[in-house]
């Protein structure tokens, strides 16, 4: 039985004489345009999710604070900065901002210091190393309300365990709730309980993607573990400890669960010893029903959180250059 099959060959006459073909075209075309095209279309999700829920919002909030806006009453009359005068000139507003840098300061560097430590410590050959990595997060998956409930009971001014342990051993209490540095020292390891084993992660991970021969020709040549972490870990992993400084910066300066459940008032201290910009706009909205002078408080925040991110990334950036200009002179 003979199967008859089309003829694959074209005359020359009848391959100039057939017509240019639509569906090729297209498709070149869309191949064109997909690769134009495609990254923008990838990351365009991001963009329209940042601008429903933080651009318009952040832009709300600018034209809030530019109104005489209450709670109750909704938009009154377009006032200009006088939102921004009036909370300038308030003194809980300077204390605020002293008790937002100074918690910022006391829980941001043992947090990235004991971060480094962790993540050089879990970059090592490890035996079950999955879990020890796994452990060192949980503390970032506790609830806020737990981590208050525990440190409250370590921080009590009367029946904590550590002034119990200073009277039991004939020392002077501390007034964690009472006087202003125990209190912002307390709220800091609250927050550096939460967020170093997070920050000891995003560290680890960069330190895994440095390449294993650097190591290797360091041993060689002599280096020992202390001097090839300040070698070479450390200037590999600028890149992400710019991130981490970074994201640390507005986290820090955005506390608010700590500081609200430090105790059970949730005002800052009777005066004012831990009130943060974050709490003080709270009470500033939802106690007080003025939403223009809260609206104000978070764009000098935003202000406040944008400026030190900068400086941040300058000084990283300008270490991270120093050191790679001295590293090119040797």
């Amino acid at each position: 039985m003979t199967t008859l099959r089309p003829s694959h060959r074209e005359s020359p006459e009848n391959h100039q004489a057939s017509p240019p073909q639509p569906t090729r075209a297209l498709s070149s075309r869309f191949a064109r345009w997909d690769k134009k095209y495609s990254a923008y279309v990838y990351i365009l999700p991001f963009f329209v999710l940042f601008a429903l829920v933080g651009a318009i919002p952040l832009a709300y909030t600018a034209w809030v604070s530019l109104n005489d806006w209450s709670l109750i009453g909704g938009q009154g009359d377009f006032i200009g900065f006088d939102n921004y005068v009036a909370v300038l000139g308030e003194r809980n507003f300077w204390i605020a901002l002293r008790n937002t840098l100074s918690i910022f300061i006391i829980q941001v560097i043992p947090q990235l210091v004991i971060g480094l430590a962790i993540a050089a410590a879990l970059d090592r050959n490890l035996r079950n190393g999955t879990l020890w990595r796994m452990g060192v997060l949980l503390p970032f998956i506790v609830m806020p309300v737990a981590v208050a409930l525990i440190f409250n009971s370590l921080y009590g001014d009367q029946y904590g365990l550590i002034n119990t342990t200073l009277q039991s051993l004939g020392l002077p209490t501390v007034g964690w709730h009472s006087d202003v540095l125990p209190s912002h020292i307390a709220i800091a390891t609250m927050v550096d309980y939460r967020w170093t084993g997070y920050a000891a992660l995003i560290l680890l991970a960069g330190m895994q993607a440095i390449p294993r021969d650097y190591y290797e020709a360091a041993t060689l040549d002599g280096a020992g573990s202390l001097r090839q972490f300040f070698s070479i870990t450390i200037p590999q992993l600028r890149g992400t400890l710019i991130f981490v400084i970074v994201t640390a910066t507005i986290g820090g300066l955005q506390i608010f669960d700590e500081p609200r459940l430090f105790d059970d008032q949730g005002l800052g201290g009777p005066d004012g010893q831990w009130l943060t910009l974050t709490l003080y706009l709270y009470k500033l909205g939802w106690n007080d029903l003025d939403f223009g002078r809260a609206s104000a408080v978070a764009w000098l925040l935003f202000c406040l959180i944008a400026i030190i991110a900068l400086i941040n990334l300058f000084i990283t950036t300008r270490i991270a250059s120093s050191a790679r200009r001295k590293r090119k002179g040797e």
